[in-house]
């Protein structure tokens, strides 16, 4: 039978675990599955490139600087690993959504498809 201190260490290092999980990985573990599969209608199109790069730089770059590159400190890059490996549903989500606790206001209030098209934009970049 196992001690109850053992039980105890036990939830106390899973819950570190899951806290520090989640701390890396921020709000992406929170997208619902119905948003982490949904497809951008837009990708790949070059319109909706373009109309998100003027999109991108009339409400992004003044945060995440006009390269995407962020500052290295409380504005992220939006060319890391983590925004390349997430789907187009996420980021999506993200957008509609925001992370005010991190500085990251929603945009829900802007139309989907320009939501769609700041994404085309962000995924043509290298």
């Amino acid at each position: 039978m196992i001690s109850s201190r053992r039980l105890l260490l036990a939830l106390l290092f899973c819950s570190t675990a899951v806290a520090l999980a989640a701390s890396s990985s921020g709000r992406w573990l929170l997208v619902p599955a119905k948003d982490h599969a949904r497809i951008n209608p837009l990708a790949a199109t070059p319109q909706a490139i373009d109309a998100g790069a003027m999109l991108y730089h009339t409400h992004c770059s003044q945060c995440h600087g006009p390269t995407a590159l962020g500052d290295g400190r409380k504005h992220p890059s939006l060319r890391t690993d983590r925004i390349h490996q997430a789907t187009d549903g996420d980021i999506e989500w993200f957008l509609r959504q925001g992370d005010l606790a991190h500085g990251m206001p929603s945009w829900s209030s802007l139309p989907t498809s320009q939501r769609w098209q700041i994404i085309a934009y962000l995924r043509s970049l290298p």
